[in-house]
């Protein structure tokens, strides 16, 4: 294989990678002390040139969506991407870096004999990323994985972000993973839902009657959507937005002068509010918060992003909640408890999602019907849980978060303890959102902090806020400042003070 010189070792950083083309292909050059690795430049999961990324602590930290993957050889550590990096033959002569321009072939999956049957029930974030993590971590076993949609597991954060504002087609919502992986990992994908899980039993029922026995399994099947608990809610134009479909109405309806109505401010209406008015509709948010997002981001950002808002003309009213609904078949208006009416051609809502365990047998659920894991995410004898269903332990409190990426996280971990490791859930939560434009990276679970410490001004969208208590960093959120951010993503896994905190942010910056 001929080699090219592409860099001299001298030139390569530590702190972050070297992009080099050859032959159209984008390369990055990591230096791991008197060493260089070439790795694929643009990460597996979307797409992000990973040359914007950090290196921290032998791990390289994607810019976006803050995947991580070992310096050393390129292996995955955290998702959301499913795949390591392709890793490209390099020699080091002299002080010249030559690479090749042909990655090395990853090695063919095989089936060692293993008589048991691991099934992962739901196809969303965790679901998927725990069926990759199961084979490419050497299980090869009967491994069927349940989905309730008859297409592949997609991207859903997708859907309020890119695809109801018309910048991706709901059919081009890309698959978490494709039918040649299905194929060639011998995954059985069946289409069809759980009616009961006895978990004593170890065994499941689909609705059509198939029953299936387990050794072990994984249940990941996310969140159900709270329907609007108002007379009305059954109008057609009254939306929730959940799944492909959802968004195809949405789409349907989104036409330039019409009035939508979204009830709740959350992170996916007021995604919608921005999407929306991206069609020119006439957009009013019903928010219960006079500042949005000021649990998680504090006041002075949730500030900003109502002004954000407000400047691109979305009306936000707070205090006056919805009564009902109204109209002939169709909504045509929100009437409000005060009385007023609001003219509404679709309404959207938000008002957040209930674990969807109802098929568990055999099992107490918490009040919410969530399920209680340990640090490990299993929930009883052969049975773990991850995603939106999993309250588990973290800095010693229960919580159930419902992100995106922890669901891959809870996923891959629990892949490993069905395996029979022992993890425990030890990284930094990360979300994030994308409005008007504006995309804001959060990292960490800050329920409260006792001072924020801003680099860049939230005002003008281009700044980090570090969220600090006694002096230590507890959750970081920026804007347009993605090293930095992935260079948080790896120092936050360990206890950060804040003068290091900073410093490392302005040197990112730079």
């Amino acid at each position: 294989m001929p080699l090219h010189l592409v860099a001299r070792f001298a030139d390569l950083r530590e702190d972050c990678g070297t992009q080099v083309e050859i032959r159209g292909q984008k390369i990055l050059l990591l230096r791991d002390g008197d060493q260089a690795r070439a790795y694929q430049g643009l990460c597996p999961h979307a797409g992000a040139p990973l040359v914007d990324g950090a290196v921290c602590d032998g791990w390289l930290v994607c810019p976006w969506h803050k995947a991580v993957f070992s310096v050393s050889d390129g292996q995955l550590s955290e998702p959301p991407a499913l795949d390591g990096l392709a890793r490209y033959p390099l020699e080091i002569r002299g002080d010249e870096v030559w690479v090749g321009d042909q990655p090395f072939s990853d090695p063919a999956f095989g089936n060692d004999g293993d008589p048991r049957t691991f099934v992962v029930i739901g196809a969303g974030a965790a679901g998927i990323a725990a069926t990759a993590a199961l084979r490419d971590q050497g299980f090869g076993g009967r491994l069927v994985l349940i989905d309730r949609e008859a297409q592949a597991g997609y991207d859903r954060t997708a859907l309020s972000k890119f695809v109801i504002a018309g910048d991706m087609p709901p059919e081009k919502v890309p698959p978490l993973r494709d039918e040649e992986f299905y194929l060639g990992q011998r995954v059985e994908r069946l289409h069809g839902e759980v009616s009961r899980l006895d978990v004593p039993g170890r065994s499941l029922s689909l609705l059509d009657g198939r029953v299936i026995e387990y050794d072990a399994a994984l249940l990941a099947t996310g969140g159900q959507p709270i329907p609007l608990p108002l007379p009305g809610a059954e109008l057609n134009g009254v939306l929730l937005l959940r799944s492909r479909d959802d968004a195809r109405r949405v789409i349907e309806w989104a036409q330039r002068g019409r009035h939508v109505v979204i009830i709740g401010d959350s992170f996916i209406g007021m995604e919608a509010a921005s999407a929306l008015r991206k069609h020119g509709l006439e957009v009013t948010v019903l928010a219960r918060a006079e500042v949005p997002f000021t649990r998680q981001f504090g006041e002075r950002v949730g500030r900003a992003i109502r002004q954000l808002h407000e400047g691109n003309g979305v009306i936000y009213r707070v205090g006056d909640e919805a009564a009902s609904l109204r109209g002939e078949g169709h909504v045509e208006r929100v009437v409000l408890q005060s009385g007023e009416s609001l003219k509404a051609d679709l309404v959207v809502v938000g008002i957040g999602v209930r674990p969807a365990t109802r098929m568990v047998h055999g099992l107490a659920l918490e009040d919410d019907g969530a399920l209680a894991v340990d640090a490990s995410m299993r929930a009883a004898q052969g049975l773990w849980a991850a995603g939106d269903i999993a309250r588990f332990p973290l800095d010693g409190q229960p919580q159930r978060i419902e992100h995106w990426r922890l669901a891959q996280q809870q996923g891959r971990i629990a892949a490993s303890n069905m395996l029979g490791a022992n993890l425990a859930y030890a990284d930094v939560p990360f979300f994030w959102t994308f409005q008007f434009g504006k995309r804001l990276d959060y990292l960490g679970h800050a329920t409260e902090w006792d001072e924020v410490l801003f680099e860049g001004s939230p005002e003008s969208f281009e700044f980090v806020a570090l969220y600090c208590t006694a002096g230590r960093v507890v959750a970081a959120l920026g804007c347009q400042r993605e090293r930095a951010m992935a260079w948080l993503a790896g120092r936050m896994c360990q206890p950060l003070n804040v003068e290091e905190a900073l410093q490392g942010v302005r040197q990112a910056s730079d």
